[in-house]
């Protein structure tokens, strides 16, 4: 999980904190991220051992390797860092850390620490951005000793079956005799909480706050179909890639079930009703379906080529009725249950927060605390402390602030997300498929999302890149105040 900065005083952000719960982790102490001097220290520590095990690499390649195949990831099959990878591996055997040079840390987080890494040993015909990696490294020792080994595997097996535009791929990974470490994308672009303080008033327009959470939507609905609950979605763990499009992170708090989607064939009657009774969260009244006039016209043929006179006219509501509707995707696990307690206090579902054990439903609150955060600059639940912003999930009601304006879909959007009782909240049935069909999301074209252009494409800062250049792992940026800490806090450099 990204090492989020200090917060300034006139703009906290969400506290990133995990609770785990004894039953699933084995830790009866709740436990919070580390505190920027450990983790300065624990970098410091790493840094060394990492220069040490890249001699002792050199002399016993016995440490295990394994690099994911492109084959099996069709939608990243040209990515060109595979050639890269694949490259270094035909020429020099198995992955490991002799064959990379760290240039940086970029981020920190509860079980681990990632570095900006460079693959060295390409030739001279490969380009220098193309071998820049994400480098997650965690030391096991420290694992096993706080009993996240289970943690961190979870991480990489769910990282291992990932094939999605908006989500990571793992290039591959190995361990050392200190090290497990993951090779991932690495995104120039720095995470959402990052671009957010950097916009007028500190929160997104509504068309880019649309773009940002389709995308993730999109990303979620991947997720579940593959039985995973993500449970830790926030700006933070939301990475911006250098096309400007959004790539989700930070999965050692996922849950991983066995679950397959099925295909139904819903009633109108059934999309018409309302979950939650009042406010407009029906996808077959938000959007109607496109329906085709005539015998041989398409749905992308002018209507005045196929008129008809008023008599023979239908209103839209009985030819809705009369066509039966298509097949919907349902990806949404609903049987998945968990009694854990893990999350960011501003981000936690009531049912987290109560006990009451909680399934996928999680991921559509978080989605709305995320929508609410980008479009007004802040969480709904907010308190003076943690306890506090924990009982203001459970008991306080959803307000809106009277600035900025968003439009009613938006508000409507978020209201049907953070119904408290997960059994009433927008997509506990049927998932994605009940939020994409709301009307907020109006003129987006799912199919070819990544084709949209993104709200801003962000431009990489070139930075002093302190490097011995002997693939020694010894180069890291020098871009530190006196006392030896980031006069930025790593606000810019949270990646993962």
């Amino acid at each position: 999980m990204a090492s989020k900065s200090h917060p300034n005083v006139s703009e906290p952000g969400p506290t990133s904190t995990d609770l785990e719960d004894p039953k699933e982790n084995q830790n009866s102490n709740t436990e919070t991220s580390v505190a920027y001097s450990e983790n300065r220290g624990a970098h410091e520590s790493i840094k060394s051992s990492l220069c040490s095990d890249l001699s002792e690499e050199s002399m016993d390649r016995s440490s295990t390797t394994t690099t994911t195949s492109a084959i099996t990831k069709p939608h990243k099959s040209n990515d060109p860092r595979w050639e890269a990878i694949q490259l270094v591996r035909a020429r020099y055997g198995p992955l490991g850390l002799a064959h990379f040079r760290l240039l940086r840390q970029v981020g920190s987080g509860d079980i681990g620490s990632v570095y900006l890494a460079e693959l060295t040993k390409t030739g001279t015909g490969m380009v220098t951005s193309i071998c820049r990696f994400a480098m997650k490294v965690m030391d096991k020792v420290a694992l096993a000793q706080r009993k996240k080994l289970v943690r961190a595997q979870t991480e990489r097996e769910i990282l291992q079956c990932l094939d999605h535009p908006f989500l990571p791929t793992l290039y591959g990974h190995f361990e050392t005799e200190k090290f497990a470490c993951l090779v991932m994308e690495f995104c120039p672009g720095g995470d959402l909480h990052m671009l957010r303080q950097r916009q007028p008033g500190r929160y997104f327009a509504e068309y880019a706050a649309r773009f940002y959470v389709a995308e993730v939507l999109l990303a979620l609905e991947y997720l579940h179909m593959l039985g995973i609950i993500y449970r830790d979605l926030k700006p933070e763990n939301v990475l911006v890639r250098d096309d400007g499009h959004i790539m989700l992170s930070d999965f050692d708090l996922s849950l991983h079930t066995s679950f397959s989607p099925t295909l139904i064939c819903s009633s109108n009657q059934d999309s018409n009703q309302a979950p939650n009774g009042g406010i407009c969260v029906r996808p077959a009244a938000c959007i109607e379906p496109v329906v085709c006039a005539g015998p041989t016209a398409t749905c992308f043929t002018p209507g005045f080529l196929f008129s008809r006179s008023k008599n023979q006219r239908r209103s839209k509501s009985d030819i809705a009725n009369q066509v039966r509707p298509f097949p919907e995707l349902v990806a949404e696990p609903t049987d998945a249950r968990s009694m854990s307690f893990v999350g960011t206090h501003e981000y936690l579902a009531p049912e987290i927060i109560k006990g009451e054990g909680h399934g996928s439903a999680v991921d559509w609150w978080t989605l709305g605390i995320f929508l609410y955060e980008l479009l007004f600059g802040k969480t709904p639940f907010k308190g003076s402390g943690n306890r506090a912003t924990l009982f203001n999930v459970v008991g306080q009601q959803l307000r809106f602030p009277d600035a900025p304006a968003v439009t009613f879909a938006a508000r409507d959007l978020v209201r049907g997300l953070l119904v408290k009782e997960p059994q009433h909240r927008l997509g506990f049935k049927r998932g994605a498929t009940e939020i994409k069909q709301h009307q907020f999301f109006n003129g987006v074209n799912w199919a070819l999302i990544r084709c949209a252009a993104p709200p801003q494409v962000p431009v990489e800062v070139e930075r002093n890149f302190a490097s011995t250049g002997d693939g020694s792992g010894k180069g890291f940026v020098g871009s530190m105040s006196q006392s030896g800490v980031s006069e930025r806090n790593y606000l810019e450099f949270d990646f993962f």
